[in-house]
């Protein structure tokens, strides 16, 4: 009989996490008194946003609207939901609604140009793992290899809002859903006259604008090694923060090795890249997350490497020997509050 111990952010944990440190990024110490705030559960966690003006309750209302209607279009587990309308269609065409191709065509640009290491379709991998179900068990080298077979998100045609999914492929959007949440809470906020608030999205962040006394929303990033605590604090206007880490949601299996929730398309199990987080600082939320699981996957040497390349983003890496990293563009608004040593990446 399998031995597992199981970890994951469950929802009076993830309740706490988001009053006391965060979750993953959280923000800290505003100084005005008045502002309007909102929290609620979707997308299978805790959710608060903070807003300020006279249109801080209408855009509030609008943004948690949004979110919920959101959930119900890109859920996997619910069946009413358009991704349960494309992995159950059997190789037929869906249509679909523009926010479902929007990130659907993210996912495939960023797939691209990370070599796969950004995969929708592994939902049938992942939950086999158990990180679906809490059936947590490690699968055979010959179920993996089987399951393998449907994995490929190139495969997954868009042609405008129509998709299609090879037979037996299903696809998860799991890994971009709240960072595009962020965006279009951020952008109602906006249609409704608010010019500072910040939205945390089950430890996704993003800020509007500066605080109302003009000064950086302040963000902490926790610390992969303590989740209890914090690794470091960011100041950020206009900026999303989001982080993918091994710690977010995994089991212990009888063989003592951590499992996490974060697969490898090449090969059908966990990364092991050699970090442990991964915190992605931009101005689109949807990209930032897609990235915070890509460079996860990628590891140190090509993580550098893509944003060498690409740029446009900001990046904080810890690696599994407890060091961080972090890149010149954060340099002035980044303080390190671990025992770690941390340096800007050359």
């Amino acid at each position: 009989m399998v031995s597992i111990t199981v970890f994951a952010k469950h929802a009076a944990t993830a309740a706490m996490c988001l009053l006391l440190c965060g979750c993953t990024t959280n923000e800290l110490g505003t100084k005005n008194t008045h502002p309007k705030s909102r929290e609620f559960f979707a997308m299978d966690t805790y959710m608060t946003m903070k807003a300020y003006g006279d249109g801080a309750e209408k855009a509030l209302n609008a943004a948690e609207f949004r979110i919920l209607d959101l959930e119900g279009e890109l859920s996997v587990t619910d069946n009413d939901s358009e991704i349960s309308a494309l992995n159950n269609a059997d190789g037929e065409p869906v249509t679909v609604s523009d926010d479902v191709a929007v990130i659907l065509r993210k996912a495939r640009e960023i797939g691209n140009k990370t070599g796969g290491a950004m995969d929708i379709t592994l939902y049938p991998i992942v939950k086999e793992w158990g990180f679906t179900t809490g059936d947590y068990h490690i699968p055979s080298a010959e179920t993996l290899s089987g399951l393998l077979e449907n994995v490929d998100y190139s495969r997954v045609d868009i042609s405008g809002n129509a998709v299609t999914l090879p037979a037996d492929f299903q696809v998860d959007t799991g890994a971009l859903a709240k960072g595009y949440a962020s965006d279009e809470a951020i952008r109602l906020f906006r249609e409704n006259g608010v010019d500072s608030g910040i939205v945390s999205l089950g430890g996704n962040v993003m800020a509007l604008g500066a605080k109302p006394d003009g000064s950086d929303w302040r963000v902490s990033v926790v610390d992969p090694f303590a989740p209890d605590t914090d690794m470091c604090i960011l100041g950020i206007r206009d900026k999303a923060v989001i982080t993918s880490g091994n710690y977010e949601r995994y089991f212990i299996g009888e063989d003592g090795k951590l499992y996490c929730h974060i697969i490898d398309s090449s090969t059908g199990c966990p990364a092991e890249s050699g970090l442990v987080s991964v915190t992605v600082i931009g101005e689109c939320g949807l990209e930032c997350d897609a990235l915070s699981t890509a460079l996860f996957v990628l590891g140190y040497e090509d993580a550098v490497g893509y944003w060498r390349e690409y740029g446009g983003f900001d990046m904080i890496l810890v690696t599994d020997d407890e060091k961080i990293f972090y890149t010149s563009g954060i340099a002035d608004s980044f303080t390190n509050v671990s025992d770690m040593n941390a340096e800007v990446i050359s």
